[in-house]
């Protein structure tokens, strides 16, 4: 690949908060990210969105947009398609991948239609029949907001009596709400990149499961990486990752979270689009285990924004 220049970006939006409730997290990301872009020489400018984002995009003489708005907003397809009528090439997945990859049982739909595997799940209301859910799935199992992002409403249920508590939890987002079947094993991220899978991180936590605490606040939780996995089963993560990706038409970067139980098997739980770009984030750990510096890796990632597939380029 042709060395790029700084100015060859041209004007960039980082576009960052949004209001979603993973606005703080955003936030951080946008910041270390236009910090990065700003050191390296690239006429790029923050932007807090809003609902008339559209006239600040409309305004600013951008060239391009690097996508740091986490959920709602801004990882669901909604920016994606503003951006495609703006006609501004974007960072990350267009807006279909973006949609499906945010709706967590119709990513799971398309991945078990691919034969690809990930653990059993029901949709909950508040007329589910609590046994017959747990007929279904045992327990533990997971109950989780279908369309929210860092372990937003989140609960582990390891009792039949705690599933309506656990579901009014979920339903303070405001969206559907899923269980899963609880895969009793290790965590592992397999953060992807122009196509490539980088080095896999196995994240392990002290607490019940990796949830917000121990994504963005503990100090307790470890990111380990080497992932202590034989080199075939760490090719295997890689590969299954990679599959998973192309599966729901993801482009450009995310990060695919996985369980492996305690068989060996691997089971895909999400796809990150827009995955955190903080200092405890996990794409940027898997890039400093690949040789490239925090830098390095936000120019990769914009890089991408200079291709045919990275939205509309005009």
């Amino acid at each position: 690949m042709t060395a790029i220049a700084p100015a060859d970006f041209g004007r960039v939006a980082v576009l960052m908060g949004g209001w979603s409730s993973e606005r703080p997290v955003s936030l951080r990301s946008g910041a270390a990210v236009l910090q990065a872009l700003v050191e390296a020489g690239v006429d790029a400018h923050g932007v807090d969105v809003d609902r008339r984002v559209d006239r600040v995009l409309r305004d600013g003489g951008y060239d391009r947009v690097f996508n740091v708005l986490h959920g709602a907003g801004g990882e669901d397809g909604t920016i994606q398609g503003l951006l495609e009528v703006l006609g501004l090439p974007y960072t990350g997945s267009g807006v279909t991948a973006s949609a499906v990859s945010m709706d967590k049982m119709l990513s799971k739909r398309i991945w078990r239609a691919a034969g690809l595997p990930t653990p059993p799940f029901m949709r909950l209301t508040a007329d589910t029949d609590w046994g017959r859910v747990v007929k279904a799935l045992g327990l533990p199992l997971m109950v989780k907001p279908v369309a929210e992002g860092s372990s937003i409403g989140m609960t582990r249920v390891d009792d039949a009596a705690a599933l309506p508590a656990a579901w009014r939890h979920a339903a303070e987002s405001g969206g559907e709400v899923m269980a899963e079947a609880w895969i009793e094993g290790a965590e592992y991220t397999v953060a992807i990149l122009d196509g490539e899978a980088l080095p896999v991180i196995c994240v392990e936590t002290p607490r019940g499961f990796y949830d917000y605490e121990a994504k963005y606040r503990a100090d307790d939780t470890r990111y380990l990486c080497p992932c202590g996995l034989p080199a075939e089963a760490e090719d295997e993560v890689q590969r299954l990752a990679l599959a998973a990706f192309r599966t729901l038409g993801a482009r450009g970067w995310g990060r695919m979270d996985l369980l492996r139980d305690g068989d060996g098997k691997f089971w895909l739980i999400e796809l990150n689009t827009v995955p955190g770009m903080t200092d405890h984030s996990l794409v940027p750990k898997a890039a400093a285990a690949a040789g490239m510096d925090f830098q390095a890796l936000v120019l990769r990632i914009l890089a991408t924004t200079l291709t045919e597939d990275s939205g509309h380029v005009g």
